[in-house]
């Protein structure tokens, strides 16, 4: 068994702005984190990942950062906060921070200094070319549209950004910029925090503005070379510390991810998040995910860091809509298939908030319920090509974010228990039947099949550092697999579909003798031909 704390952990992420709110200002704070501190021990984590609560304009929902060692108001405060690691450490709760040093807010004092002129010593802590209103450094593309640069017309210069205009990116080449932002980090790291998550942290290098892009737009800022130098920087200094580091990095391919993970080749970061496995299906009218597809990138990501590197699994977070409406059918049963069908995969799991309740998407009615600016945009502009509001609507919140935001479901009363006052966003309308308190109080809800998940991860070996074998790999619902270690194997079957499935498992499987630890459904003795019914899910140990 590995040493690491973090490889036998179960993380679980916190949308502040979304998860409890103590004050009645209908927006999630940090005391309320704190009061549901009891909740979270008692589902049997290991750390929370909380997303960003620095202070911010909220462009870009807090990763416009103004003051990193500051807490944005609406959360409370840095007292708030030591309080927080406090509670959380006495019950053997872990805390990780969001950690962006791709880009600042443009109301960071940094960038403020930055655009007086083009002398002044702040000036190089962003990325300036020459440019004129009509001519752009270069024709790159924005990751939220447009140029990646906007033009300042004092001094006639446009500067680098590859989100909202409002998030200047920091030049990494500059020696006094890396070093501001290592001071900053070993604060937090002073201060006892248990770890980051790096935010978009593969596109802090740039190409040369003259790079021409052939079929990637992003290709020019995504783990482009060169990198590697700031990233060892990184990562001696989180070394000092006996911290946890994820990153968010786009770009880096499953191959890569070795060398970026693996202590034996000096990787940077303990894991990172992919993001190939959110494989869209074809267009019918509602989000689905294709289970071939997030099977197969899953089965890859597996199989390519193997016993080098590490994996960090996940299935919802703050960016996509909830997995139990597109992958599941927004039941018990597939919300806990779900579960099993990636909680038995290598790695460190994360649980975003409500996932463990099943939470569905919000049926969104009108365009008023919807925060993100970009599809507010979208809406009007669609509109005014003459498209029905109800199909603009439809079309444009398939796939959002705020499908994840809305408040986090304590109880059956109003708001959801969330709060006392306005909600900040629309709670869903299933509170009576989705909801914390009865999910707890249900020994069949899927907070308890969570629950006992979890702590047969803590217990069992094989689920920890035991190798991955797929099973099955071209069948286009069922994820089958062994995990399988020295003196333990463990047999995972999950049938990821509305549709019974009879599946035939291999000879080396089926004639081993097999008791089943946990499942969501009545047990079942292993043969050769073995029947799932629509998201049945099944874990098995080797006798």
């Amino acid at each position: 068994m590995t040493t690491k704390w973090w490889q036998n952990a179960v993380g679980y992420q916190i949308y502040p702005r979304s998860f409890n709110d103590s004050n009645g200002d209908g927006i999630g704070d940090i005391s309320g984190i704190i009061e549901k501190l009891p909740y979270l021990k008692s589902l049997g984590i290991d750390f929370i990942w909380i997303n960003p609560i620095y202070q911010s304009p909220n462009v870009d929902n807090g990763y416009d950062i103004s003051d990193y060692q500051a807490i944005q108001p609406e959360f409370g405060t840095l007292a708030d906060f030591k309080t927080l690691l406090q509670a959380a450490h006495a019950i053997g709760i872990k805390v990780i921070l969001d950690l962006v040093v791709n880009h600042t807010s443009d109301q960071h004092p940094w960038f403020i200094e930055s655009q007086k002129s083009k002398d002044n010593p702040y000036r190089d802590y962003y990325l300036w070319a020459d440019a004129t209103p009509d001519k752009m450094p270069n024709n790159w593309q924005s990751f939220f549209g447009g140029s990646t640069w906007t033009y300042d017309a004092q001094t006639k210069q446009a500067y680098f950004h590859v989100f909202a205009k409002e998030q200047p990116d920091l030049n990494w080449r500059n020696p006094a910029v890396r070093q501001a932002i290592y001071q900053m980090i070993r604060w937090w790291l002073d201060l006892g925090i248990d770890g980051f998550r790096l935010d978009a942290i593969s596109h802090i290098q740039k190409a040369p503005w003259d790079f021409k892009i052939r079929d990637n737009p992003w290709a020019p800022f995504m783990n482009v070379a060169g990198i590697e130098v700031y990233m060892a920087e990184l990562r001696d200094l989180f070394n000092e510390y006996q911290i946890m580091t994820v990153g968010e990095a786009s770009g880096v391919t499953s191959k890569k991810a070795v060398s970026w993970t693996d202590p034996a080749q000096a990787g940077y970061l303990n894991m990172i998040f992919e993001l190939e496995h959110n494989v869209r299906q074809a267009d019918t009218g509602q989000p689905r995910l294709d289970v071939l597809g997030l099977k197969k990138v899953l089965a890859r990501w597996q199989t390519d860091l193997g016993q080098h590197g590490w994996n960090a699994l996940y299935v919802e977070n703050h960016d996509n809509p909830r997995i139990n409406s597109i992958l599941g059918d927004e039941t018990a049963k597939s919300a806990k298939a779900i579960a099993l069908m990636y909680l038995g995969l290598k790695g460190t799991p994360f649980i975003y908030q409500g996932q463990e309740l099943g939470m569905t998407n919000f049926p969104f009615t009108s365009i008023e319920q919807v925060d993100a600016e970009e599809l507010r945009r979208q809406y009007t502009a669609l509109v005014s090509q003459q498209v029905a509001p109800s199909v603009a609507l439809a079309q444009l919140t398939r796939w959002s974010r705020d499908h994840s935001r809305t408040p986090m479901q304590w109880t059956a009363a109003a708001n959801g228990g969330f709060t006392t006052g306005q909600p900040w966003l629309v709670v869903n309308q299933n509170i009576q039947t989705i909801n914390a308190t009865a999910a707890v109080q249900n020994p069949q809800s899927p907070w308890h099949f969570y629950q006992q998940l979890i702590a047969i991860r803590h217990q069992e070996g094989a689920l920890i550092d035991g190798d991955f074998e797929l099973l099955l790999k071209n069948d286009p619902t069922v994820f089958a697999y062994v995990r399988r270690a020295q003196q333990q194997t463990c047999l995972v079957l999950v049938n990821l579909s509305s549709q019974a499935k009879t599946i035939t498992l291999p000879r080396r499987v089926w004639q081993q003798d097999w008791q089943c630890r946990l499942s969501n459904t009545t047990s079942q003795t292993i043969t050769q031909r073995f029947r799932l019914a629509a998201y049945d899910a099944y874990l098995f140990e080797q006798k």
